[in-house]
């Protein structure tokens, strides 16, 4: 049985969570770049990594990630070896290259996925296609998934979701906690750089006074997140965007992977109750991993095990090494 074997000091989640992303050697996995032009009117950027196989997993990332964050290469790596093509999807403004409306991507922001994978069913090359999510990726595949199963293309066959913040608004919560002060800095400055940029390319849409100021996620999604897609405030957003809600609709094998020390989720990200009650979902929860950290032994070779997991779910949902891991 494979379970997640750390040692000191691995054992922290703050550990776990920084390790990689300061530590982890990039992964060299070779993309083709496409752009996908959106119904709206927009674009989505995609990299692909393909080498003949009709299995394609779909890699999302987290919030102001991309195809080339360390995670995302290693699980693409992971899933080259393992025998599948693979295709890492950018969240808008996140390829590279700003999109073309003042509206990015959020939480629940789903359109985006459905067209991909609507797009790839169009190929007619491969057989099925697997979904893999981080973070924020994650809650995005999983909403998709449960929001409107009948729309959900018939190629789709498995889900993971790491790191999932499926509560939003517990997450936001977990994140104002002084011990992640440093996390929050970190992304509120990557998300003011970008509505920074944004507004030179909308100027009078934005209003930049005082960005400064902003020390959440609470204030920032109030000021730009949830005006900008719609939403009443950052409460409405964060409800009507959680993931957890839609998990007993839910008809795809699925599982959520999440490390009870993840210093980003609060106790309503872990959703044991709603899993329980659906026989498609599963969930992991290791002692350690962080967020999207999983380093460890317990999986062989150079994969991380959240890699390895993944994998394994992947190619077997009733596998051992799954199943006598899962939530019961």
């Amino acid at each position: 049985m494979v379970r997640l074997r750390t040692a000191f000091p691995f054992s922290s989640g703050h550990v776990q969570t920084l390790f990689p992303h300061v530590f982890r050697v990039r992964a060299r996995v070779p993309y083709e770049r496409q752009r996908l032009e959106t119904s709206d009117g927009d674009f989505v950027d995609l990299d692909w990594s393909r080498s003949g196989s009709d299995r394609l997993a779909l890699i999302l990332h987290g919030l102001e990630g991309h195809s080339r964050s360390k995670y995302v290469l290693g699980m693409a790596r992971a899933a080259r070896h393992h025998g599948l093509d693979v295709l890492a999807m950018n969240h808008r403004s996140c390829g590279g290259e700003l999109n073309r409306k003042p509206t990015m991507y959020h939480s629940g922001w789903t359109r985006d996925l459905h067209e991909v994978l609507l797009m790839v069913e169009s190929l007619g090359r491969y057989r099925s296609v697997d979904l893999i999510g981080f973070s924020l990726g994650a809650n995005v595949a999983l909403k998709y998934l449960g929001e409107d199963p009948a729309q959900v293309p018939g190629i789709v066959r498995r889900t993971v979701a790491l790191s999932v913040p499926c509560d939003l608004e517990d997450a936001a919560g977990a994140l104002e906690r002084p011990e992640c002060a440093v996390y929050m800095r970190y992304l509120l400055d990557l998300l003011r750089k970008k509505i920074i940029r944004k507004s030179r390319v909308f100027p009078g849409v934005f209003d930049l006074t005082g960005m400064h100021r902003l020390r959440t996620f609470r204030q920032f999604d109030d000021r730009f997140t949830a005006p900008m897609h719609g939403f009443r405030d950052a409460l409405d957003y964060w409800r009507r965007s959680s993931s957890g809600q839609f998990l007993s609709r839910i008809e795809r094998r699925t599982c959520l992977i999440n490390a009870v020390n993840d210093p980003f989720l609060g106790p309503r990200c872990f959703p044991v109750n709603e899993v329980r009650a659906n026989d498609a979902v599963s969930m992991v929860m290791p002692e350690t991993g962080g967020h999207v950290g999983f380093v460890g032994s317990g999986s062989p070779g150079w994969m991380y095990w959240s890699e390895w997991m993944t994998m394994r779910f992947v190619q077997d949902p009733d596998c051992p090494d799954v199943q006598n891991c899962a939530v019961r």
